[in-house]
């Protein structure tokens, strides 16, 4: 699409926006239900369109994908016309007598950027929290999930009116073309590479972003954790989706005196839980595969390894006596290999960490309550779970983001809301009263006044 296409649709949107009709709470909603209609009436088509791009089946990309942005479907569809009212605050004793209160307003015009492990929940997620905010939306999915883009456009068209929801489809050349123009809000997920040119487009204008990035997520199984139970939690978060997931646990951080038998367990249960890997799923494209498949150091391979570029699947693998300067630790993963680091105290474990770049998420297994405290008070990542992997992002009840190199700003129910609105803090000041202290000429009487107001 041409850059003069794109800065028309943009002008098509701010007139709609400019017009109010999206600041009608009722009409918002309606139309998150006619969406959650459509998305319930095509849910085999957008299956087909995530099994042709990554090899999900029905039942992984129900959990993962369609199930989630119903769930968030839902939960704003209850929650919209609460979030969208004014709130009432206390106002100080020296601006008596007044009201105070802060006024939920959409921003705009917003750009949504969203990558292509989790092509439909990652793009349809943000649209639904910036439209029951009242915005109208520019979306730009993937170019390397083309089938699930397709759905994606045939889908908002069906739901929305151009001028409220359009998808730009295309890649590299539509990417550049619209971080060339002022939105009122970009929201972009992806790598913190393109997280940094993302930024550095949106200074230009002063635009407001969230950026949903990624980073080397650190799993931590110390000696008191259930390592059967451990290894079944890790083996789901770390292979679904191939290891394609912001959020997977990126290396198993273990110690030594447990190493041994969570090996063991964690082969057990890859063996369990793929026992029929026509149904694994494979790597999004060559690119991806070659990059992956140069992290595995045959000398420190003790499970999996097989590659296949014909069908672009790698085994579940595992990697044992890794250090950090390994080149499997000097990137994230984003695949499906297990890095195993050992540690003989925990506090060393901690500070190690402590001097990475924030992760995305940490999970940590331990019955150390003691332990449980210290990572979650002073360890810097986005979320994460005790004694599970991912499922923290499973919720509207809870904001879902980075801090740091992983990110900024969150997502998800009354959060999601929030990103995609600008709150005025408004007085409105009564006329049967005006209290002269704060005009000049000043006076002792008034300066004492002041005193017992503010204080």
């Amino acid at each position: 699409m041409e850059s003069s296409q794109i800065q028309e649709i943009i002008q098509s949107q701010r007139n709609y926006f400019n017009s109010g009709k999206t600041l009608n709470v009722d009409t918002r909603i309606e139309y998150l239900k006619k969406l959650k209609r459509v998305i319930l009436e095509k849910e085999d088509q957008i299956n087909e369109a995530l099994y042709k791009d990554l090899g999900k089946t029905s039942s992984e990309s129900y959990m993962c994908e369609t199930g989630m942005v119903l769930s968030e479907l839902s939960y704003m569809i209850r929650h919209t016309k609460k979030f969208a009212r004014k709130h009432r605050v206390m106002t100080p004793l020296a601006q008596f007598h007044a009201s105070s209160y802060q006024m939920p307003c959409p921003y705009g015009v917003v750009l949504v950027m969203s990558p292509w492990n989790y092509p439909f929940m990652l793009t349809v997620d943000p649209l639904i929290d910036a439209i029951a905010a009242g915005n109208t939306v520019m979306v730009k999915p993937s170019a390397y999930s083309p089938y699930t883009s397709q759905i994606i456009e045939e889908i908002l068209t069906n739901v929305f009116p151009k001028e409220y929801v359009s998808v730009i489809l295309g890649g590299r050349k539509e990417n550049q073309a619209l971080l060339e123009e002022k939105f009122d809000y970009i929201f972009f997920t992806g790598s913190p590479y393109v997280g940094h040119e993302v930024m550095s487009k949106a200074s230009v204008h002063l635009t407001p972003v969230t950026l949903e990035l990624g980073g080397k997520s650190p799993c931590i199984v110390d000696e008191t954790a259930n390592i059967k139970l451990a290894a079944r939690r890790i083996v789901f978060g770390k292979y679904l989706n191939l290891g394609q997931t912001c959020v997977a646990p990126d290396y198993i951080y273990v110690h030594t005196s447990v190493k041994d038998k969570l090996i063991h367990e964690v082969i057990q249960e890859i063996k369990r839980q793929y026992q029929d890997l026509s149904s694994y799923g494979k790597i999004i494209n060559e690119k991806h595969f070659d990059r992956i498949s140069k992290l595995l150091d045959p000398n420190k391979i003790v499970y999996g390894g097989k590659t296949n570029r014909e069908t672009l699947k790698i085994e579940p693998t595992i990697m044992d006596h890794v250090s950090w300067d390994d080149a499997v630790m000097q990137e994230e993963i984003f695949g499906p290999i297990m890095p195993i680091l050992t540690f003989t105290n925990f506090e060393d474990c901690i500070n190690i960490i402590k001097e990475k770049p924030s992760p995305l998420a940490l999970y940590l297994f331990s019955s150390n309550k003691t332990r449980v405290d210290m990572v979650t008070h002073s360890v810097p990542y986005g979320g994460g779970c005790i004694n599970d992997t991912i499922i923290h992002l499973a919720t509207s009840n809870m904001p879902f983001g980075g801090v740091g190199n992983s990110g900024m700003g969150g997502y998800h129910g009354k959060e999601g809301f929030k990103t995609f609105t600008h709150y005025k803090s408004i007085v409105d000041k009564k006329t049967w009263l005006d209290l002269p202290i704060r005009y000049q000429p000043y006076s002792k009487l008034y300066d004492k006044l002041i005193h017992i107001f503010l204080r």
